[in-house]
């Protein structure tokens, strides 16, 4: 078995000693992603839905650099700071996994990195 780390410049760099993905017999794990701007390093100024927008399209570099797709996504864990902010968080979950919908857990927690509103990680197929 052979344990591949991920690395893209696409999406915000490790805030800690972990790789940003671990691809391995065909999956690839991604660690939680924040709304963090890659390019900036900044959280993204908005709410729930610019972060969640932001977290989504840092799971989406994340992906390609692993030779995957959201198509290829088994499960995804979605974490979030207030789950009154479910509803707003899931329209824009479901415009990123419009026809293909993975399975799914939502949970809200005492607090994320940085004091985000969300953060999302994902189990998806590696071509």
């Amino acid at each position: 078995m052979s344990l591949t780390p991920v690395q893209t410049s696409n999406a915000p760099a490790a805030l800690g000693p972990y790789a940003q993905a671990i691809k391995v017999n065909g999956m690839v794990y991604t660690s939680g992603q924040i709304p963090i701007n890659p390019a900036t390093g900044e959280i993204v100024e908005g709410g729930i839905t610019e972060q969640t927008r932001q977290s989504l399209a840092n799971i989406d570099a994340v992906l390609k650099a692993s030779n995957s797709s959201p198509e290829q996504v088994i499960k995804t864990t979605v974490f979030l700071k207030d789950m009154n902010d479910f509803v707003a968080m899931n329209e824009v979950y479901g415009k990123y996994f419009d026809k293909h919908q993975p399975a799914r857990s939502c949970v809200q927690v005492a607090r994320l990195p940085k004091d985000v509103m969300v953060e999302i990680e994902c189990v998806a197929l590696a071509l």
